[in-house]
């Protein structure tokens, strides 16, 4: 190998060197991104399956809009 062929070599490694160290973090941080998206979706999907769990047990009682809404239909029949 010359002397030539192995300062190419050299150069070539370095800048493929510091090409490494300038996406190295990029691709860590890419990582990081992902397994905490799917760390919160699966505390989402966790809640969700415990709210369905709690609905099911739970009576259904109407909601305060649904009550007013009932009220308000039975006074218009009364004074009509």
């Amino acid at each position: 190998m010359t002397t030539a062929q192995t300062e190419g070599l050299t150069a070539l490694l370095v800048v493929l060197g510091i090409f490494v160290l300038m996406v190295l973090p990029s691709l860590i941080g890419i990582a990081h991104d992902r397994r905490v998206d799917r760390q919160i979706r699966e505390a989402q999907q966790a809640r969700e399956e415990t709210e369905d769990q709690k609905s099911s047990s739970r009576s259904t009682v109407p909601s305060t809009a649904t009550w007013y809404a009932d009220g308000r239909r039975s006074k218009k029949l009364v004074s009509s």
